[in-house]
């Protein structure tokens, strides 16, 4: 993906973004507590699908250790609102449908699947400290185990 890519230590790019549910995130309005920014591919699809719902399984574990959730992809709202009374999840989603943010953070970039080449993001998490620093970042992430790993580093930031 960009070598340009966001990295552990520096400051989290700012973005305000639309959500499910109505409304907007910008990442500065949550200084204060932790954040965990997470990126994925595609609503609806089964590695993003268990992603999504391992979060919300681990919400009140992130809450307890003052971190806030956020899910973004280029999926639109409508299809994240889907997403979200499909499978009952309790996180925010975020679009990135012009891929602005997806390019801040150095995650929109070619992909490979069977042999054929395509633009896409990398599923990537960054663990956001209260005052706005990056304070850990997972790429190319596995899903089997990823929450756990995530909530552990919030636990100890």
């Amino acid at each position: 993906m960009d070598q340009t890519a966001v990295q552990a230590g520096q400051m989290a790019p700012d973005f305000t973004l639309p959500r499910d549910g109505g409304g907007s995130v910008t990442l500065s309005d949550l200084c204060g507590g932790k954040v965990v920014l997470y990126f994925y591919p595609k609503d609806n699809t089964p590695g993003c699908t268990v992603e999504a719902l391992d979060f919300t399984a681990a919400v009140a574990d992130f809450a307890a250790a003052g971190t806030t959730i956020l899910g973004i992809s280029k999926d639109s709202v409508k299809k994240h609102e889907n997403f979200v009374k499909k499978q009952s999840l309790g996180i925010a989603l975020l679009s990135d449908e012009q891929g602005r943010t997806c390019e801040d953070y150095g995650v929109w970039g070619e992909k490979s699947m069977y042999g054929k080449l395509f633009m896409g993001i990398e599923r990537a998490t960054f663990l956001i400290g209260a005052d706005g620093t990056v304070l850990q970042v997972w790429r190319k992430v596995k899903v089997p185990g990823h929450v756990a790993e995530v909530l552990a580093a919030a636990k100890s930031a």
